[in-house]
């Protein structure tokens, strides 16, 4: 089964729940199954629909409790760091991208992962930090974090909250493509990354 980029941020108002759309987690498949279960949905544009944690606090939070005069509970998905960046070196191997400067086409992975560890990576290897998004270090993060290799759980979740059956959808699954490493940039990564594999391995 696969499951692919987020695309929506969900708002569920009478439940006071909101899910956060972090990119390459499979929110996309949430997303079809409960958009017209929302109350709101953010489709677009980009800075919106994947508005990160830190950005929710400080702007669409406290207005929206300020209007519910109670409390959200935000979550988020996240997807094992060096699958999480396969999956977006995947993703942008297809063909078509509108900005080429992203695309990965001739790239291999191992590139691509040497190009990500660096403080100014290049548009292609420009994909941010999912440790980030959802648990910045000088914001408050997600209420809960659900592992994308247990999306199960997190639908259960959902069903229990919205008091509703989901069955999701398989959509925009990525192309494949090999994403072997070197031992060097595997320990570079791991290095790099530390407070996203960290974060990870909390859940």
């Amino acid at each position: 089964m696969g499951f692919s980029c987020g695309v929506l941020m969900l708002v569920f108002w009478e439940e006071r729940l909101v899910l956060l759309a972090t990119p390459k987690t499979g929110t996309t498949s949430i997303a079809k199954a409960l958009e017209s279960r929302a109350a709101i949905s953010i489709q677009r544009p980009p800075e919106l629909k994947h508005t990160p944690i830190k950005r929710f606090r400080r702007f669409i939070g406290p207005y929206l409790e300020q209007v519910s005069k109670e409390p959200f509970t935000v979550i988020g998905v996240m997807r094992e760091p060096r699958d999480w960046l396969g999956s977006w070196y995947r993703y942008r191997q297809r063909p078509g991208i509108p900005d080429k400067r992203r695309s990965t086409a001739g790239i291999s992975f191992d590139d691509f992962v040497e190009a990500y560890c660096t403080e100014k990576p290049p548009a292609f290897a420009n994909v941010g930090a999912q440790a980030g998004f959802l648990r910045p270090e000088d914001a408050k993060g997600a209420d809960m974090i659900f592992r994308h290799d247990r999306i199960e759980d997190l639908v259960a979740y959902l069903e229990h909250r919205l008091a509703m059956n989901i069955t999701l959808p398989v959509v925009n699954v990525s192309p494949q493509a090999s994403t072997l490493l070197t031992a060097k940039n595997e320990a570079l990564l791991q290095r790099f990354a530390a407070r996203d594999f960290a974060l990870y391995a909390s859940l």
